[in-house]
């Protein structure tokens, strides 16, 4: 099933979001689920975030891991051909790629396989200039006597 929306009357009435619309429309094509290799997204802290997939089988360097602007790619492939005789073999050992969308100002802080684990750091860091900040209100001026800037000058 698929689904066309139409976002062209909030582009009348919005300015600089068509990254949204765009990550919206994309989010809406539907794509052949695959579900491997699992991963979470977890919420650590209020600008930190962390993806876990479980890549059984894979070492780090069969790993790459990939930032874009605002696209993370971790992808994975298996090097050599196991030519054993398998009577069932349930552990997954494909080819993968698997993305990510992320949000403008997030980064990648770091990665590390342990146990069979990825984990992949990420920090969103507003600039300072995006940060909120304090105006400071100037006081009531209607009430101050206008200012003489030149003393008059008395003829002699």
């Amino acid at each position: 099933m698929k689904t066309n929306l139409d976002f062209s009357p909030l582009f009348r009435s919005s300015i600089g979001f068509d990254r949204v619309f765009d990550m919206l429309e994309t989010a809406s094509r539907v794509t052949p689920a695959d579900n491997w290799p699992p991963y979470d997204i977890a919420k650590v802290d209020e600008d930190d975030y962390r993806i876990t997939m479980a890549v059984a089988g894979f070492s780090q360097e069969q790993l790459t891991i990939t930032h874009q602007p605002n696209l993370l790619v971790v992808s994975g492939s298996l090097s050599g051909e196991d030519n054993g005789q398998y009577l069932y073999r349930g552990i997954a050992g494909r080819a993968f790629e698997r993305q990510f969308e992320l949000a403008d100002h997030v980064k990648v802080v770091g990665a590390s396989l342990d146990n069979g684990l990825l984990n992949i750091d990420l920090k969103r860091e507003l600039p300072e200039e995006m940060k909120p900040r304090r105006i400071a209100i100037a006081g009531d001026t209607a009430n101050t006597a206008p200012r003489q800037i030149e003393a008059e000058k008395n003829a002699a």
